[in-house]
């Protein structure tokens, strides 16, 4: 089969992630596989030999709203498609994506589109609203990650989606050859205690939450404590989420330092975006993994951390409770209460003999994830489909 990848990603976590490794794995299995990626801001994405990768530039714009970037993103990214022939599938991973192909669909250029849904956000935005609900209900087939996704997808939109639950590479996150000590010498805080949170500062990632809860915690976990963010906001970055969280700090007296590493003084380091080769030095370089998410269409993050042998403190949401069981992989806390997020890194902290029990049975979990199967499901869609 010829099959096209499109998403509005070049950042390597997430969506952009499950793109990427989906795209390799289905040339593994003999397609031709094309990857269309629209990057914002010169970032760029490395993909496996043989995926033919398209990287088509979204510049920013001064005071551009969410919704105006997403239909200028998806005129772009479909302006650039238009350039290259249908291929037997079309597979959009996201609403902007999905949109790019919904109108290249309108025209004539392709037949159907596929696309698979992470999770579907809560938009104030109207027009964002109706981005979503296009991208869901206007597709020829929806693809969810998780049994969770895939229920509600039926309740709320009336859609009928295959689950194709995403993978991970336990070989490669659990590759790094340094110490604790010696990987945090290569991301510039040494020996300090660190709480790493990967994915920016955003509302649905539970950043304000992680916050409070790290500065409720810290006068109780070991050496120097430190807050580690990962990650950058994308297209859908909030200002407003991200001035709040800024005010927090300052409300806490948490000294905020922007950029990697992280000096002495500072409580919490803002490292940007990492790239993927350097995530097993990173989640190496941590203590526990706090993934305080109040909405998630899988949590590749923690299978990452997991992989990695990295504890892992996370929310109790359905989706993460399908496939992690609380005090026997990972620890679990109620969404939005940072109080028992601050118990739970402290436990974690201070408690080897939990720590290594979590790590032994989270490294089993994350074994039973694997991207060939992820990609051995897609290809069982896209047959379904152009058999129907």
């Amino acid at each position: 089969m010829r099959i096209r990848i499109a998403t509005y990603s070049a950042m390597p976590r997430g969506g952009a992630v499950h793109a990427r490794r989906l795209a390799e794995e289905l040339v593994a299995r003999g397609h031709e596989v094309q990857l269309w990626v629209l990057a914002m801001e010169g970032a760029g994405i490395a993909v496996g030999p043989g995926v033919a990768t398209h990287q088509v530039p979204l510049p920013p714009l001064q005071g551009e709203s969410v919704a105006a970037r997403v239909e200028r993103g998806a005129a772009v990214l479909a302006g650039a498609m238009r350039s290259a022939p249908a291929a037997d599938v079309e597979h959009a991973q996201d609403l902007l994506s999905a949109r790019a192909l919904l109108s290249l669909r309108a025209d004539g250029m392709i037949a159907d589109v596929v696309r698979t849904v992470h999770h579907v956000e809560a938009f104030e935005d109207r027009l964002l609203e109706e981005f979503q609900r296009a991208s869901i209900q206007d597709v020829d087939r929806c693809i969810a990650v998780s049994p969770f996704w895939a229920e509600r997808l039926a309740d709320e939109f009336g859609v009928q989606a295959s689950v194709v639950p995403n993978g991970v590479d336990a070989d490669h996150f659990g590759s790094c050859p340094l110490g604790r000590s010696q990987a945090g010498d290569r991301m510039g805080w040494g020996d300090r205690t660190v709480v790493l949170a990967v994915g920016g500062v955003q509302a649905r990632k539970g950043s304000r939450v992680l916050l409070e809860a790290f500065a409720r915690a810290r006068g109780r976990l070991p050496g120097e404590p430190l807050l580690v963010v990962a990650g950058g906001e994308g297209l859908f970055a909030d200002p407003e989420a991200v001035a709040a969280w800024d005010d927090d700090a300052v409300r806490l007296g948490l000294v905020v330092h922007h950029g990697p590493g992280a000096p002495a003084s500072a409580d919490v380091a803002r490292i940007g975006i990492v790239d993927d080769d350097d995530m097993p030095v990173l989640y190496r370089a941590a203590d526990v993994l706090a993934f305080p998410s109040t909405r998630e269409g899988f949590g590749l993050v923690v299978i990452e951390a997991m992989a990695a042998g990295l504890p892992v403190v996370t929310s109790d949401l359905p989706v993460l409770a399908d496939f992690l069981c609380d005090d026997e992989d990972c620890l679990m806390t109620p969404v939005g209460d940072s109080g028992p997020l601050a118990q739970a890194l402290v436990r974690l902290a201070n408690d080897d003999a939990l720590r290594c029990r979590l790590v032994e049975r989270a490294r089993h979990t994350a074994r039973r994830h694997d991207w060939a199967a992820t990609a051995e499901r897609a290809e069982a869609v896209y047959l379904e489909l152009l058999s129907g």
